[in-house]
């Protein structure tokens, strides 16, 4: 018997995660716009947005593992909790100075350290939660629908940043941020779910190596996490900044807001197909189905029309997002639930750090190489991270649907 995807809705704790999760979301799709434009207004220059940018993501990165400890120590809805208030706090005093006309860079930079740091400790709480909140036979309807509200809620947010930010000032955007994060910590409170079996109260060390033991011993997790790597710092890296140089040499700059947009509107559909589409092997059809991306990039190489960057980045949206839903999925129902989120932890970790290497290695590589061969080695380098987590023989033999039909019986 097939449950209909919106069965997940039927339970509470789910509700109050995925409305929480919404409106953080769509706060930050707005803050990056208005964050910028706030830096430009005092008088900020290219590198100072840099710094600004870079603080908030090098504190994000850093504390995802102290954030996979707590979360597997402690409750994790009261952990939201807290970072939701801090991140608040962190993002009013943010707003409050650029309303004031008091912000300075060095000021920005402090509190969005702050910020990072509470986002970073919430990532793995609320992955790891997911399970928590409905029966193993509702998870990939529950994973599919977090998904769709993340991206949704991004692609909203980001348009309602540019138009906040154009019509009343980046300080009533950053103000929005700061009220998704203070509207989501008692939704986060609200939620009720049975408690996991806590980890024994050793150090943070100790806990920090029992989570990768879990990790390094499962041959599926890491290898794919290795294929996304790659392929975050080959698609979501060079690709996002070499996208822009060939934008404005060939198709325009309106052009590759259409191709990124094409893209987003991918991943929404993809989520969405998850919710209906249940193949048995759904992982390792999801890893496999990733090495399409491969196509926009060669695509871009070849300064193919604007028309066709659209049809394939579509296309790997729909896969990403295809992916995403089965990967959370494999997670929940096969790692143990005291280890859930420090295995995210890391995940995220080899997912976060990929993209800047991408980021900061596109410039010199074309600058040796050029543009064309830059990207054609890129889309080599996914399709070769593709085959190997392809022949790893327990990717292929992972299998989702077995728990879930022993779960009904239960």
């Amino acid at each position: 018997m097939t449950i209909s995807p919106p069965r997940a809705f039927h339970f509470a704790p789910f509700r109050h995660l995925f409305f929480a999760r919404l409106l953080t979301v769509l706060g930050n799709g707005i803050a990056p716009i208005a964050l910028a434009f706030a830096v430009l207004d005092i008088g900020g220059s290219a590198a100072d947005l840099g710094l600004v940018v870079a603080a908030r993501s090098l504190f994000n990165v850093a504390f995802l593992l102290l954030g996979g400890v707590l979360a597997d120590r402690y409750s994790r809805s009261l952990v939201l909790v807290a970072s939701s208030v801090v991140a608040a706090l962190s993002q009013g005093a943010v707003a409050w100075m650029v309303l004031e006309g008091s912000a300075t860079v060095i000021g920005l930079t402090l509190l969005g350290t702050i910020n990072g740091a509470a986002t970073g400790i919430a990532l793995p709480a609320s992955s790891a939660l997911v399970p928590q909140t409905v029966p193993a036979h509702n998870l990939r309807s529950a994973n599919a629908l977090i998904q769709l509200g993340i991206y949704s809620g991004t692609v909203i947010g980001a348009s309602l940043g540019g138009i906040l930010t154009s019509a009343v000032g980046p300080g009533w955007g950053l103000a929005i941020d700061a009220l998704g994060f203070a509207a989501s910590a008692p939704l986060y409170l609200c939620i009720r779910v049975d408690a996991i079996k806590a980890v024994s109260q050793s150090n943070i060390l100790q806990d920090l190596r029992d989570g990768w033991k879990e990790f390094a011993s499962r041959t599926w997790v890491w290898s794919i996490v290795v294929q996304f790597t790659i392929i975050n710092a080959a698609f979501s890296g060079v690709v996002m900044v070499l996208g822009p140089v060939i934008a404005d040499s060939s198709f325009g700059r309106t052009g590759w807001g259409i191709i990124v947009a094409a893209q987003s509107v991918g991943l929404i559909a993809g989520s969405f197909l998850a919710l209906r589409w249940r193949p048995r092997r759904d992982l390792f059809i999801g890893v496999m189905l990733v090495a399409l991306c491969a196509v926009p990039i060669y695509l871009l190489s070849q300064l193919a029309s604007t028309l066709w960057l659209m049809a394939a980045f579509f296309l790997a949206g729909v896969t990403f997002g295809l992916f995403g839903v089965a990967w959370a999925q494999s997670l929940q129902m096969h790692i143990p639930p005291e280890k859930l989120a420090r295995v995210y932890a890391y995940d995220a970790m080899g997912s976060f750090i990929a993209i800047p290497v991408g980021e900061l290695a596109a410039g010199p590589l074309v600058l040796h190489y050029g543009s064309e061969n830059v990207l054609q080695a890129c889309a080599l380098a996914v399709i070769i991270a593709t085959i190997g987590a392809s022949l790893m023989p327990a990717i292929r033999r992972l299998d989702n649907s077995s728990q879930v039909e022993s779960s009904r019986t239960l």
